[in-house]
């Protein structure tokens, strides 16, 4: 995958870019980064913003510098463009693993008061929030969903099994972990996980799961099409539950 990031920041990525799991799928080629300044685009460098035509508080962002960024990583080639942007779609777990099965990706991180209307309009595909909060700019969120995508790439990850299992993947939240020591200052380990049996230790932690989402997000288990036997341990769980 390629992903390319248009920023007025663009110093700001390469700490993530450099470390833990970004750096890894770098070596093992599973993706390519380009961070570029839309600065460089604009007319005057250090004008990327104006006034908003009718007035009000803030700057906005000018089309020409982020057309012509977008236009030049993209060489004429149509991926997804992604504004980030508070009133986009909400970031989920499901967007994630459709924007991870494309080849290229350009994520456009504004500052200021807004962005310019007709770079929502004829340029990105995709505008997406992390969440319902306003941050200085657009690199952190950005950060958030690449980090999110990355990982879910073929390869990246030493476990295969490791994202398919993730919360929010299943539609659940993930069951509780444990590791050793199995008594740490007397805070033990459930038994069925030492237990050494597969079927056992597979039936708590799908209860678990559900129990977890149960307990601290209910409303994922309003869209969820649960099994006969999911039905049956959140009945038994309600019940415990009263």
């Amino acid at each position: 995958m390629k992903v390319h990031v248009l920023s007025l920041f663009p110093a700001m990525f390469d700490g993530v870019f450099r470390q833990s799991i970004m750096r890894k799928a770098q070596e093992k080629g599973a993706v390519e980064f380009s961070v570029t300044d839309f600065r460089e685009f604009a007319d005057n460098p250090r004008q990327v913003d104006d006034y908003p035509y009718g007035g009000g508080a803030g700057m906005v962002l000018k089309p020409e510098p982020v057309f012509r960024a977008t236009e030049a990583v993209t060489e004429g080639r149509k991926p997804r463009v992604i504004l980030m942007c508070p009133q986009g779609e909400r970031f989920t777990q499901r967007k994630a693993e459709e924007l991870a099965q494309e080849e290229e990706l350009v994520f456009i991180c504004g500052h200021y008061e807004g962005y310019d209307e007709r770079i929502r309009e004829h340029l990105v595909t995709d505008e997406i929030s992390i969440g319902d909060f306003v941050l200085t700019g657009g690199e952190l969120a950005a950060m958030t969903v690449i980090d999110s995508v990355v990982r879910l790439l073929p390869g990246v990850l030493g476990n295969s099994e490791s994202p398919v299992s993730d919360s929010f993947s299943t539609g659940v939240l993930e069951h509780p972990h444990y590791t050793r020591p199995a008594d740490f200052r007397g805070f033990g380990v459930p038994e069925v996980l030492m237990s050494g049996n597969h079927a056992k230790i597979g039936e708590w932690r799908e209860e678990q799961a559900l129990k977890r989402t149960l307990d601290r997000r209910p409303d994922l288990l309003e869209e969820l099409e649960l099994t006969e036997k999911q039905q049956k341990i959140l009945e038994k769980l309600k019940s415990e539950k009263g």
